[in-house]
Order: C-alpha cells, then sequence, then structure tokens
C-alpha cells in the first residue's frame, strides 16, 4: 500500500525509517505517534514535546539547515513543508535523502490527512486513527459552537515591517471556522501592509500573534490606543501549529469566538 503526499508523490510504508523533520508541529505529531526513536533530525524550531526533542541532534532551521550534519545522520525519509521549508534547500537535500516526504495542512480539516499520512508512511496507523478519532471530536464541537456574527480581523505576525497572513493561509481558515475572516491584501500569503485609513475602515478589530514575533499584551495596548480598534492577543502556536496542536487549537477557537 502507498500513502499521497502533497505535491502527489507516493510513498511506501517504511517500518525502518530513519527520519528528519524540518517542520516543527510535525516532529511534535511524530512524537506523539510513538516515533520519536525513529527522528535522528529536528529543527531548533521543534521544542514540542520538550522532554523528547531535547535528545534529538538540532540540524539548524526551518530555511538554512546543515547539510553535512544531515548527510551524516543518513536519514531515509525528510519531512518538509511547503509553507515553512524553501525549495532550493529541499532540492539539495534531495540529492542524498532517498525520500522526501512534501506537507501542507492548508485548513483545520486538512489534519486528519495529515495524521493519516504520517501514521501510514512511518507504520502507525493505530495510533493515528485515534488521533483522528480525537481530532474529530474536537471538530465536531467546534462545529456545533455558536457562532459569532461576521467579523474582518488583521492578524499581524511581524512588525517593523508589519506584516499579515492572506485568506489562503492555515491560520486564516481557522478563523474561517468561527466566522472570522482576514482582509483582502493581495495575493501574497504573508503580505506587508500600512495602517492606512482604508484598512482600518475595512476591518473590525485586530489580532497579535504570540509567533513569529513576540507580540505582548503592551503591545496590544499600544495599538489599541494608536488606531482606535479592539486588539486581542492570540497563542500563535494555537492558531498556527497543525499536526498534534490542533486538538488544543480546535478548543481555543471556541474561546476566542467568547471573547
Amino acid at each position: 500500500m502507498s500513502y499521497i503526499d502533497a505535491i502527489g508523490q507516493q510513498h511506501a510504508a517504511a517500518p525502518q525509517a530513519r527520519i528528519v523533520s524540518l517542520v516543527p508541529s510535525i516532529t511534535e505529531l511524530l512524537c506523539d505517534l510513538g516515533l520519536a526513536g525513529q527522528i535522528v533530525g529536528r529543527t531548533g524550531f521543534c521544542i514540542h514535546p520538550a522532554e523528547v526533542v531535547q535528545a534529538i541532534p538540532k540540524v539548524g532551521g526551518t530555511k538554512d539547515v546543515n547539510l553535512d550534519k544531515i548527510r551524516q545522520l543518513a536519514p531515509t525519509h525528510l519531512v518538509v513543508n511547503i509553507d515553512e521549508n524553501e525549495k532550493p534547500m529541499v532540492d539539495a537535500l534531495a540529492e542524498f535523502v532517498p525520500h522526501i516526504v512534501v506537507t501542507h495542512p492548508n485548513k483545520p480539516y486538512d489534519n486528519v490527512a495529515l495524521a493519516r499520512l504520517m501514521g501510514g508512511v512511518f507504520c502507525a496507523q493505530d495510533k493515528a486513527q485515534a488521533w483522528c478519532a480525537a481530532f474529530e471530536q474536537e471538530y465536531a464541537a467546534l462545529q456545533a459552537a455558536p457562532k459569532t456574527g461576521p467579523q474582518t480581523m488583521l492578524y499581524c505576525i511581524w512588525q517593523d515591517p508589519w506584516m499579515s497572513v492572506s485568506r489562503d493561509t492555515y491560520i486564516a481558515n481557522m478563523l474561517a471556522e468561527i466566522g472570522w475572516q482576514v482582509p483582502d491584501l493581495g495575493e501574497v500569503r504573508y503580505p506587508r501592509f500600512a495602517w492606512t485609513p482604508e484598512l482600518l475602515a475595512a476591518i473590525d478589530g485586530v489580532l497579535l500573534s504570540s509567533e513569529p514575533y513576540r507580540f505582548t499584551e503592551a503591545h496590544c495596548d499600544a495599538l489599541e490606543r494608536q488606531i482606535g480598534k479592539p486588539v486581542l492577543l492570540v497563542d500563535g502556536e494555537m492558531m498556527s501549529w497543525y499536526g498534534s496542536r490542533s486538538l488544543q487549537g480546535l478548543r481555543y477557537l471556541r474561546q476566542l469566538a467568547q471573547r
């Protein structure tokens, strides 16, 4: 039996796989599926679960890895993501890593397919199925929860320059689950923007994410005074980490809607 990744590549089940994961949220998922012992390399941003990943060698960041170190680890499989990892780097790794598993969850429910892909390729089907059942339960609870009225919320991931997310992103699709949308800032997935009167007139409020930029409540207070719109601090991991953290993310969304 084969399993198909985000770009249509087929992968056979590999019970003896040696895995390098360059995707923090998927590193966490692999650990939760009982595969930590087969992960031979991770990025420095793969921080969950902390007590497990500290024993796994670091190979660099999500966009800049040490090719020689990965070569020495002799992985059979590399797990990457279309948004988080750059193609030239992945192409360089593909010259000596036999199997590149490409992921691209873009909506909350895509987590089910992601878990099945990881569980299938790395022979952890039973744990993946149990995880999917838990996800389905949380997703059904979110669907049944009362929805707020339509809101246009500007989700900020960076300042200097200010940056947001487009409507075709995992974060925007998370917000859509509670009836919120992000403003149309063009085709770029993570656009820069300016605080123009036109933008302020088009939004109901602002969400400052705790990652990748470390926004704080102090940033929220200052910005709210500046723009005269409600500003909320949100947990970036809950909003943007797919895989394991998406279970908590669905619960977090219900709480966010109530706020």
